[in-house]
């Protein structure tokens, strides 16, 4: 049983090689964009719209919801960044329905990278949103004595996302393939459908973590 698919190598030459973890990445992005620029041609504002518009405007409005309600006032601001987050995890969860596919999430490589931008993003939100002097003072607050403490909570933090995404992923992966192994007649539906459902479970928390950071970020800035 494969714990990660970085495991799965379609190419290697030297140090650099291509994996399940690179190409299934690249395809959901692939795919992300295929269908943006395919739901771009029909747009419209009038009342007859594609399905695919609805479901669209449905998953921009929760999330624009969802971000305001954590508390981040220019909530469009940041839409683009967050919204992106929750569409690739959740587009890579939903795909699990394939038999012979892989979720790039199972691998610590692709959780990692994740957790980085939001990493990079929360700092970069909170300067660009009250200076670079403001936002850096928050890290000596209350009193100087915090600025390790602050600095060490900054990459803990990324390293937690990191490994929760990629252990509730490859935890879930693992578990489904046990019981099939065991009960192959009489689970797969029922597993299959477990796994979306916690698959969509976790990408919604990783994209509430990440907006609690920048509303965290945000409002530190304005002390």
């Amino acid at each position: 049983m494969r714990i990660t698919p970085d495991e799965i190598v379609y190419w290697k030459y030297g140090f650099v090689e291509l994996n399940n973890t690179i190409v299934t990445t690249w395809l959901i992005m692939l795919l992300l964009v295929l269908v943006s620029l395919f739901i771009k041609r029909k747009l419209t504002n009038k009342l007859k719209r594609t399905r695919l518009q609805n479901v669209l405007e449905i998953i921009v409005v929760t999330i624009n919801k969802q971000i305001k309600d954590i508390g981040i006032k220019d909530n469009r601001r940041y839409l683009g960044f967050i919204g992106t987050l929750f569409l690739f995890l959740s587009t890579a969860s939903i795909l699990t329905i394939l038999p012979i596919y892989e979720s790039p999430t199972g691998s610590l490589s692709t959780t990692t990278a994740l957790a980085i931008c939001v990493f990079i993003a929360v700092p970069i939100y909170g300067i660009s949103q009250k200076g670079l002097l403001k936002y850096l003072k928050s890290y000596i607050e209350p009193t100087f004595i915090m600025l390790p403490f602050n600095i060490i909570g900054e990459f803990s933090r990324t390293l937690a996302m990191a490994i929760r995404l990629f252990g509730n992923m490859m935890s879930g992966t693992m578990i489904v393939g046990i019981l099939l192994t065991i009960v192959p007649l009489f689970l797969p539906i029922f597993l299959t459908v477990l796994g979306l459902l916690t698959g969509l479970v976790q990408a919604y928390i990783f994209t509430v973590l990440t907006a609690v950071y920048i509303a965290a970020a945000i409002q530190v800035t304005n002390k």
